[in-house]
């Protein structure tokens, strides 16, 4: 597990001014962290900022967006990236969830302001508030379309809404607790929502009916993901033929990040367990790299890359700080973590 160097303020801000300091710290596993800052001495004649480290760490090549920092006593370097961007005004507190519309125009959010926004990419501008629900949103989602938003909040409730008006269309109850995930099957036809009450199910979006329970864990079900599986994978077979409202779940494998440190893969018309991993602490998120390769997330910071073809032992653990990882995106060749530092 390798050293983790992280800049602890708001560098962007501080090196933004004229003069300005942020705090540097340098993790390794099993050892004391070092602890610095780096220092903005103003800008340069080619208009780059004029920045110097203290002592431990070394300021590498520094551009108007980027600096690279290393700390040679760990053998261990970092480029850190300003912002594209950044809108300010769309809430009020944290963030909880975003996602971004297929074509890239839209954007909608949930914060612990409690509001959920839909607002334009490409500037920030609020477009609609999405008002409905009871307490907490804890999720949020477009349909492939990008005209339609799916959320799930702590008052069991999940919802469809126009991003066009703003108007809740279908609202599925059946949960028995807060629901903290949301996936959606193909294009859109069947939805899949976890939740606090351990269970995990399959909706249908034109009849707004249950079609079933995918899953019931005894525990709190933090994330799903559903994904193409393996051809070699045994999905296992239904107990009884599926409805024919299911629209797209043939061959299809769903992940389920649960509280009590287990993994779940289940076959999703199936409803067959095809694995069950155990992890280091409660697993908060999970999704897929590929029809074989998948990652989870847990709260004592490790992310598992597992194999679905034998998760006897994981292809590999990565464990950057003991923040715990949020939520996992794939990215190109690799993928983007979010963690509670």
């Amino acid at each position: 597990m390798a050293a983790a160097l992280r800049i602890q303020s708001d560098w962007n801000r501080a090196l933004s001014r004229d003069e300005g300091e942020a705090w540097l710290s340098c993790r390794s596993p099993g050892k004391a962290p070092l602890y610095g800052s780096v220092t903005r001495r103003g800008l340069g004649s080619d208009g780059v900022p004029d920045i110097v480290a203290s002592e431990g760490f070394v300021v590498g090549q520094v551009t108007k967006k980027s600096i690279l920092i290393s700390c040679p006593h760990e053998n261990v370097s970092t480029k850190f990236l300003a912002p594209y961007t950044s809108f300010s005004r769309i809430h009020q507190k944290s963030i909880t969830c975003l996602d971004i519309s297929s074509g890239g125009g839209l954007g909608v959010s949930t914060s612990t302001d409690g509001t959920m926004k839909i607002w334009q990419a490409a500037n920030g501008e609020i477009r609609r508030l999405l008002e409905g629900h009871v307490y907490d949103v804890n999720c949020c989602r477009f349909f492939p379309s990008g005209l339609v938003v799916l959320s799930g909040g702590m008052d069991a409730q999940l919802k469809i809404w126009s991003a066009e008006d703003a108007s809740c269309v279908v609202t599925f109850k059946g949960h028995k607790g807060g629901i903290l995930d949301t996936a959606i099957v193909d294009r859109g036809r069947n939805v899949l929502s976890c939740s606090r009450d351990g269970t995990a199910r399959l909706w249908d979006c034109g009849k707004s009916a249950c079609l079933g329970v995918i899953a019931d864990c005894g525990a709190p079900v933090n994330g799903i993901a559903v994904g193409t599986a393996d051809s070699s994978l045994n999905l296992g077979t239904p107990e009884k033929p599926p409805s024919e409202r299911e629209v797209g779940t043939e061959g299809k494998i769903l992940l389920l990040a649960r509280e009590d440190k287990k993994l779940q893969g289940v076959g999703l018309q199936s409803r067959q367990p095809v694995f069950l991993f155990v992890g280091s602490d409660a697993f908060n998120c999970c999704t897929f790299l590929s029809s074989t390769y998948i990652l989870a997330g847990t709260q004592d910071g490790n992310i598992y890359q597992l194999d679905v073809r034998n998760t006897n032992a994981p292809v590999q653990v990565i464990h950057r700080s003991g923040a715990p990882v949020l939520s996992l995106l794939p990215y190109r060749d690799g993928f983007i973590a979010s963690q509670g530092n």
